[in-house]
């Protein structure tokens, strides 16, 4: 292989399938998407699947609520069932300090149209009666979140891509990045050279390293995080919401017949190693304990491990690099890219063809880091 290309997407997960589709659905005549395995392998494959706008920062508020319009409408636009369950987002609290910012953030996330709430304990109950509210003080709910199945997008929107004349190659590792002076010439892939002035990177957990190829520092480490998946689960009511008891990120939802679980290991140190391990229970069956005592009787029948992508503040990194021309990047979600992706393939499309995006994202430039000027982000899981 030896081609030309206007522009170089990185990454086969959502992230750069969403780019890819906007690009060329904008009329970017000569879009290649590059995946090193096949589409979706990565990270994406191995999301929870929630999508939400309760977020605290406002600029992931809008991408969460932009992203989610764009959900509710994917059967018809780019065209894929992706299995859509709007049954809401509930967020436990059990401490003064965490409804304190949980309702700051509903207050936010209400002034920027979102129908996030509080909720008193037995309400939460109601919703979600498979946890206990001893110690429970209060509860966040917004009934436009729920989950999807993170595949379908991805191949929803690489084939929509591939309609707008889009070129995807699987199997296609990138080597190297050649530039001349600040410019970018090409792409330097397994399976040949490709001749480009713009790359984006979209490579999620693997993004540092494509960064160093053209001497820009994108500062993500890949965390292993774990998911199990249960029996069938009798009595489940069909609106059953994304639960999380926020205190100890204990989470599920359903998946099928039962239910999905998860909750972040804080033994676990950073690397690129998606064994699943059993070191994380004990602490998972604390957690249900206290919470959520009604799943210690499911027998596990499954489950994965898969890479956050995280970044010093948690918080994304989206932008052009200003060292090096056309060099863009959208990565460092820690946790979020697969509910953003959706709004940040149009945010890059509009940076790619020098439009003003529907929402101002400069703070989350990897600049920021340097400049001492972080942008946390409060409900994270």
């Amino acid at each position: 292989m030896n081609t030309h290309a206007d522009v170089v997407v990185i990454g086969g997960g959502v992230m750069g399938t969403s780019i890819a589709y906007h690009l060329a659905r904008a009329g970017v005549r000569d879009v290649v998407l590059v995946e090193r395995d096949e589409l979706a392998s990565g990270s994406t494959s191995r999301a929870a699947g929630g999508v939400r706008a309760q977020f605290s920062d406002e600029l992931n508020i809008r991408l969460g609520a932009r992203s989610l319009e764009a959900f509710g409408r994917f059967g018809e636009e780019p065209g894929q069932d992706i299995g859509l369950h709007r049954v809401g987002y509930l967020f436990l609290l059990s401490t003064p300090e965490e409804v304190t910012a949980f309702e700051a953030g509903v207050r936010l996330q209400n002034s920027l149209g979102v129908p996030s709430r509080m909720l008193e304990p037995a309400e939460a109950r109601r919703l979600s009666p498979l946890i206990t509210t001893d110690g429970l003080l209060a509860a966040a709910f917004s009934p436009d979140d729920g989950h999807c199945t993170p595949e379908s997008v991805v191949h929803g929107y690489a084939a929509a891509a591939r309609r707008h004349g889009a070129r995807v190659l699987r199997h296609c590792e990138v080597t190297g990045i050649e530039t001349r002076g600040d410019d970018i010439t090409a792409v330097v892939t397994r399976r040949g050279r490709i001749g480009t002035g713009t790359v984006i990177c979209a490579a999620g957990a693997w993004s540092k390293a494509v960064g160093a190829m053209v001497g820009v520092d994108l500062p993500v480490r890949p965390l292993r995080r774990q998911i199990a998946v249960t029996e069938p689960v009798t009595g489940l009511p069909p609106g059953l919401p994304m639960t999380i008891d926020f205190t100890s990120s204990l989470y599920f939802h359903t998946e099928g017949p039962g239910l999905l679980v998860g909750m972040s290991d804080p033994d676990e140190t950073t690397g690129f190693s998606t064994e699943t391990h059993d070191r994380w229970i004990p602490r998972l069956c604390e957690a249900m304990e206290r919470r959520a005592p009604a799943l210690l009787d499911l027998r596990r029948t499954g489950g994965w491990a898969g890479l956050y992508e995280i970044t010093p503040d948690h918080n994304a990194l989206i932008g052009e690099a200003g060292s090096c021309s056309r060099f863009l990047y959208a990565t460092g979600f820690s946790g979020h890219g697969f509910l953003q992706g959706p709004a940040v393939g149009e945010v890059i499309r509009d940076l790619y063809l020098d439009r003003v995006p529907f929402v101002d994202i400069s703070p989350l430039s990897v600049e920021r880091f340097a400049a001492d000027a972080p942008r946390p982000e409060v409900n994270r899981v």
